[in-house]
């Protein structure tokens, strides 16, 4: 039977892509035979010990940095101190795994165990979940320093297989970490497919949005996510569908595009929920007639995925090979729109809004295209292919 470990600063009850996954996967592996640990940082009351789904979870004290502009005004928590570091060390000791996954190439606790992992033989995978990039000049640089002298010492020392999960990120990896492609494997984010019975209309009654059109952008409000493109397309849509919502699901830590709205007298267009728990998003696509909100051109995150699975047709700024190996075709499995252009993005929303067949089969090529290369069991099997490789690789020189 395997032992994995798997590490990341954030993880449930904190909502985040890399947290959902982290969770899926733990689940997934258990249900494959697997002895699973998950290891984390503090968060909310959340217990620092608890069993779920038949795996262990431990949360380490952390302490939460301010909030910045550097860090897209998340508040990250952070573990690193001797004590924890001597009890990471302990907890890793006494489950001895025989691969550790870190997820979060700049989270201490991938700094803290690839010490560990490295003194130990341990083959790691790493998961890298985030570009650490930034719309500000200033603020890229700064964190093109970070990558340069915490971050790829720290790959230098454990030498990880890392997983790529799209075309962007494997470019960054490339650039930024120095990988050979030995050690690069593709997979991407894995979601689970709506299977919710929810027409839509609890919805759009607590927010008050009767038949309305509804353009849903799901996710936190970030600067790589920052919904100023659609504020910018929504004067032109305005005039073309009057009565359109547009549906901000998720924390604004950005609140740039509120006050552009505000400049272009489109505020009243803009619902904001906050927020919202992860068995209620399923609500929110029933209530969507389009989805929208990776247009800046980083690639597809988790929740344009997860529209995709729902069979709600998403607009994004993509390239057609983002995901190597698995065809995007503009206007078949989604709609394709150039950057910065108001135009271009009102004109394709007006247009699934105006032909409800091609918005429909739209939405059902992107439900097989998620069934077939991006549903949490089709991910996870392709870890637990990367996991067994790695081990069988370490049995000779541990023989």
């Amino acid at each position: 039977m395997m032992r994995i470990a798997l590490t990341n600063n954030f993880f449930a009850p904190r909502t985040s892509g890399s947290a959902h996954l982290t969770e899926e996967l733990a689940r997934r592996l258990v249900l494959r035979g697997a002895t699973v640990l998950v290891v984390t940082a503090s968060f909310r009351g959340a217990p620092s010990e608890e069993q779920r789904d038949g795996y262990r979870i431990i949360r380490l004290p952390s302490r939460t940095l301010p909030k910045t502009r550097l860090a897209f005004n998340f508040d990250v928590s952070f573990t690193a101190s001797v004590k924890n570091a001597k009890r990471l060390f302990a907890i890793l000791d006494d489950f001895a795994p025989d691969v550790l996954h870190q997820h979060g190439q700049f989270f201490d606790l991938t700094f803290l165990s690839s010490i560990w992992a490295r003194r130990r033989g341990v083959p790691t995978v790493l998961s890298v979940h985030t570009r650490l990039e930034h719309p500000s000049r200033l603020h890229g640089v700064v964190l093109r320093l970070a990558d340069a002298v915490l971050v790829r010492p720290f790959i230098a020392l454990s030498q990880p297989s890392v997983i790529v999960m799209d075309r962007l990120m494997e470019r960054y990896i490339r650039r930024r970490y120095q990988i050979p492609t030995v050690r690069l494997t593709p997979i991407p984010v894995g979601v689970e497919p709506n299977r919710s019975d929810e027409d839509g209309r609890a919805v759009r009654d607590r927010l008050s949005l009767g038949d309305r059109p509804v353009v849903l952008s799901l996710g936190h409000v970030i600067g790589l996510r920052d919904r100023m493109a659609l504020v910018e397309a929504l004067p032109l849509l305005l005039e073309k569908c009057p009565d359109l919502a547009v549906v901000v699901v998720g924390a604004v830590y950005d609140d740039r595009f509120l006050r552009r709205a505000e400049e272009l007298g489109v505020t009243a267009a803009l619902v904001l929920t906050g927020v919202v728990p992860k068995e209620e998003v399923a609500g929110y696509l029933a209530a969507a007639d389009v989805e929208a909100h990776d247009l800046q051109g980083y690639g597809l995150g988790t929740a344009s995925l997860e529209a995709m699975a729902a069979g709600v047709p998403v607009i994004a700024v993509i390239a057609t090979d983002n995901f190597p190996g698995i065809a995007l075709v503009p206007w078949e499995n989604i709609a394709i729109v150039p950057p910065d252009d108001p135009e271009a993005l009102a004109s394709a929303i007006v247009r699934l809004l105006d032909d409800r067949e091609l918005a429909a089969s739209i939405g059902a090529a992107q439900q097989r295209l998620i069934r077939d290369h991006f549903t949490l069991n089709v991910v996870t099997d392709r870890h637990f292919e990367l996991y067994e490789r790695l081990v069988s690789q370490r049995l000779p020189s541990g023989a």
